[in-house]
C-alpha cells in the first residue's frame, strides 16, 4: 500500500482541512497517510515551518498549504496502488 506523508501542525486549520480532504480520496484509492507533527522535531520544524501542511510522496512534494487534487490524482495514476 502506498503511504503519503502529511507534515502537519495540530493548531493549523489548513492542516486539518487538508487531512479532511485527503480522507475520501484515501478510501477511494487505498493509500495510507502518515501524519507527522513538525513541532515534535526541530529539524522538521525548521524545514517545513511556514509551508505546512505539506503532502509528500516519499521525497517528492505533491503540494503545500492547499490540497492540489489534480497533482495528487496524477501521482496516484502514475504509480498504481497495489490491490490485494
Amino acid at each position: 500500500m502506498k503511504t503519503l506523508t502529511l507534515y502537519f501542525r495540530e493548531y493549523c486549520s489548513l492542516c486539518h482541512a487538508m487531512l479532511a480532504q485527503l480522507q475520501p480520496l484515501q478510501q477511494q484509492f487505498g493509500f495510507a497517510i502518515e501524519v507527522i507533527d513538525v513541532d515534535a522535531d526541530p529539524l522538521l520544524e525548521e524545514k517545513y515551518n511556514e509551508l505546512v501542511p505539506v503532502l509528500m510522496d516519499g521525497d517528492s512534494e505533491i503540494c503545500h498549504w492547499h490540497l492540489d487534487q489534480e497533482r495528487l490524482l496524477a501521482r496516484l495514476a502514475a504509480q498504481p496502488v497495489e490491490i490485494s
